[in-house]
């Protein structure tokens, strides 16, 4: 409908426009013509030539028929308006023209032409007029002035544009209909993606079935279009898969625990019952195991709370400058006392960065505590801060070069480290912590080629204080 409208307003603003510049034309054509009639006759024509009347309806009832041509081409009508108000034709004359007021005031001396639109006696028929100066010769041989009206009938001018305004509005409302039907068709074509989009769409809302795509042709707007939808709807199936994911190993991980909290709980529930107290040694080990499962639900906890952040970093979280090496101090502080048997080798260097406190602390004790956990008894841990690098590298059993791509996802455990305390959520969380900071992490065998593993973070920053 749009395209039509558009259409049917230039189409209306071209044919007025050429119509009028053909009538136009056409009148001045018309007015080029009547300039080019005779002025006057060969002589003066006498009252024995002419056939005169009060008005222009009894002059022309006083001319005989079938007479001659005399004064001009039949294309044009002549007729003398005397000063006295008479009206008089030539012998030729088929039909009277008009008389308008002032056609028996003869012009000026200069006999400049006036022209003037009028119209026949006893006719709808419409002409161009032009008076000019002239004379008769009345009884007497005296020599009468007059006014000379000289007609040209625009009939044939009004029918050729009437025919053009008709053609011209046919032609138009041709040109509007086959625009609505083109631009229909046109529409639905280069639409049709948008209606697959639709009903994609329709269908995920219906169905909450998250993942469907469309197919992608070109690359205009809707080809744009369609590809952003297709990467939302894949983002949305992988952030649903995630989030199934992490339940799924959530509950699995939290299971363990319970299950053994469960256990110990109906163990003394029942020495109870029964009247048949445990040992002490019994009961006091079983209430240590207890506080110990207690304790990694609520690391887990704690934990999973970390993670159910986005995975994409927060614009609107609070970040602020952290001096990284203090942070760095306060890690190892902690390291320490969870490896006393352990030797720490350092080097910290002033460092400050933009980020959150404590997801960074959070990060460098998950890397610190990897490495207590995996350092031979009295080993060494090597820990380095160089501008905005920090290294650490234990002396352990390091990790499987086949293992390494599956260090940083959730839940994911060695199979070698199984017995070990934790719950595969550490490197995770080391890793959207640097990742929100902007920075990068990595793990992989020691660089020197000696036994351990060695992580990598690196963090953009400064050595100096920007506050």
């Amino acid at each position: 409908m749009l395209t039509a409208a558009a259409v049917a307003v230039a189409i209306a603003v071209v044919s007025m426009a050429s119509w009028l510049l053909v009538r136009e034309r056409l009148y001045q054509d018309l007015h080029d013509n009547l300039s080019a009639a005779p002025r006057s006759p060969v002589a003066p024509p006498d009252r024995g030539q002419l056939h005169c009347g009060a008005t222009p309806a009894e002059a022309l009832a006083n001319v005989p028929a079938g007479g001659s041509d005399r004064f001009g081409p039949q294309k044009y009508d002549f007729q003398y308006v005397l000063p006295d108000g008479t009206v008089c034709l030539t012998g030729d004359a088929v039909r009277a023209i008009q008389v308008a007021p002032g056609d028996s005031t003869p012009l000026p001396r200069n006999n400049q032409a006036v022209y003037r639109t009028g119209s026949y006696v006893d006719s709808d028929d419409h002409a161009q007029v032009r008076r000019t100066n002239s004379a008769v010769v009345l009884p007497g041989n005296i020599r009468q002035p007059a006014v000379l009206l000289t007609a040209l009938p625009t009939d044939g001018v009004e029918k050729s544009l009437n025919s053009l305004a008709l053609l011209i509005t046919s032609v138009a409302g041709l040109g509007v209909i086959g625009a609505g039907v083109a631009g229909r068709v046109v529409a639905r074509s280069a639409l049709k993606p948008v209606d697959q989009l639709t009903d994609a769409v329709e269908h995920i809302a219906r169905t909450e079935e998250v993942g469907a795509t469309i197919p992608v042709n070109g690359s205009d707007e809707i080809a744009r279009l369609s590809t952003s939808f297709n990467s939302m709807s894949t983002a949305l199936a992988n952030s649903r898969e995630r989030q199934t994911r992490l339940i799924a190993d959530a509950g699995h991980e939290l299971r363990t625990p319970l299950t053994s909290l469960r256990t110990n709980v109906d163990l003394l529930i029942r020495s109870d019952a029964q009247g048949r107290a445990l040992p002490p040694e019994t009961r006091a080990r079983m209430l240590g195991n207890m506080k110990a499962q207690m304790q990694e639900l609520t690391v887990l906890i704690g934990d999973l709370l970390q993670l159910s952040r986005p995975d994409t970093p927060n614009p609107e979280a609070v970040r602020t400058v952290v001096p990284f090496h203090e942070t760095v101090a306060r890690a190892l502080e902690r390291g320490r006392l969870r490896g006393p048997a352990l030797t720490f080798v350092t080097e910290v260097n002033p460092w400050y960065v933009h980020g959150d406190p404590a997801a960074l602390e959070r990060a460098v004790i998950n890397l610190l505590d990897n490495a207590v956990k995996y350092s031979p008894p009295s080993g060494t841990v090597e820990v380095r801060l160089r501008a905005g690098r920090l290294t650490v590298r234990d002396h352990g059993p390091g990790i499987p070069t086949d293992e390494l791509p599956f260090v940083f996802d959730r839940f994911w455990r060695s199979p070698s480290s199984r017995q070990l305390p934790g719950s595969g959520l550490g490197l995770s969380i080391v890793a959207q912590s640097v990742r929100d900071a902007g920075g990068q992490v990595s793990l992989g065998p020691a660089t020197d080629g000696g036994p351990g593993t060695q992580a990598v973070m690196v963090l953009p920053g400064q050595p100096d204080d920007p506050r």
